[in-house]
Formats: C-alpha cells, sequence, structure tokens
C-alpha cells in the first residue's frame, strides 16, 4: 500500500462517515504514515445523550470496515 492508497481509503471512509452522521471529520494525525490515521469527528447538537450516541455509532461503524483496525478512541463531550 503505498501513501496514496492510504489517502483514498481515509478519504473514503471520511466522506462514508460525513454523509451518514452529518458530521465533520478531518484526519488530524498520521498524514504521513502509511499505516496509521488519526481522526477527528465535531458534532453539534441540544442534547448530549444524542451526541454521546451518534458517536458511538460512528465507532461501531469504523469497527466495521474489514480493511481497518480502531486502535483507540476518545469521545468527550462540551
Amino acid at each position: 500500500m503505498t501513501l496514496k492508497d492510504k489517502r483514498r481509503v481515509i478519504k473514503s471512509v471520511k466522506d462514508r462517515i460525513r454523509n451518514k452522521y452529518n458530521v465533520s471529520i478531518a484526519e488530524i494525525g498520521g498524514n504521513d504514515n502509511i499505516r496509521t490515521a488519526i481522526l477527528g469527528v465535531a458534532m453539534v447538537a441540544n442534547e448530549s445523550r444524542f451526541v454521546n450516541s451518534a458517536l458511538s455509532d460512528i465507532v461501531e461503524f469504523v469497527r466495521k470496515i474489514p480493511k481497518l483496525s480502531l486502535i483507540d478512541y476518545t469521545i468527550e463531550t462540551l
């Protein structure tokens, strides 16, 4: 796999998440590492329960993608 291949996979994942969950998402780390990508997801809503549920759904969505391995994640609400 090349960096170009990785970027294509990450772009596809970001687009799928953005479209399915209506969130902002960006690669915030690991840009030049062929084996690692760090994604940041942001969501704004009136109910923190809704945000937590949606972010948990996104985690499960990513876990089910065959080409990816979710190593760690953190959910923070304000």
